[in-house]
């Protein structure tokens, strides 16, 4: 897909993620404890977590573009901070637990760079196939940004099903039902359970 058709796809995420964000499950408290009791709502709520989880992988090609051949490296330490610190600060104001959000976040930045590093690698390999048209990374990072929010919230609103023995194989469903999106590919498929790793209380696995 040309960067340029990426670029509109990326520009309708924003309303998926209000969407989402705006859902019971997003919204609902950390200490509900709705998932606990309701297998099919702890099922909705991984779910809206994965499915901004993907989304947000969605952004790393635009990234992945951006950078390349502009010498700015894949790994930005100043920029993940700012996403950590603000991630923890949100996580705060709606009653979720920072520890929690920030291991999340600090996976899915890993699984975005994962992304990142592979396209890299083949644009160097092939370099027929680099793209030639650069999306402006500043409006980028605003729509990451804006998926943020929405992804601290479904943390937040998933607390009780993140906690839970059956955690594992909930996690497992939600990000099958992620991966029938004809858009996700093998690598981004592996990103996402990296960037769900640290979702459960118990190490995830990912699909079988």
């Amino acid at each position: 897909m040309r960067p340029t058709a990426y670029v509109r796809r990326l520009l309708s995420v924003g309303a998926v993620v209000a969407a989402v964000c705006g859902g019971p499950a997003a919204a609902a408290p950390a200490d509900s404890g709705a998932g606990a009791r309701h297998g099919g709502d702890a099922l909705g709520r991984l779910r809206a977590l994965a499915g901004l989880s993907e989304r947000r992988l969605a952004t790393a090609e635009l990234v992945a573009v951006a950078k390349w051949g502009t010498g700015a490296p894949v790994d930005d330490p100043v920029r993940e901070e700012q996403v950590l610190d603000t991630a923890a600060r949100q996580a705060r104001a709606a009653g979720a637990d920072p520890g929690a959000t920030v291991r999340i976040f600090r996976d899915q930045i890993e699984a975005n760079k994962l992304v990142q590093r592979a396209l890299h690698r083949s644009w160097d390999a092939n370099p027929a196939g680099a793209p030639t048209d650069h999306p402006d990374l500043a409006e980028v990072r605003e729509e990451i940004n804006r998926v943020n929010t929405g992804l601290v919230r479904a943390i937040a609103g998933s607390a009780a099903a993140r906690a839970t023995p059956s955690c594992g194989g909930t996690l497992r469903a939600a990000q099958a039902s992620v991966r029938r999106d004809p858009h996700v590919d093998r690598l981004r498929t592996a990103a996402l359970t990296h960037a769900l790793r640290s979702v459960c209380a118990r190490p995830f696995a990912g699909p079988a």
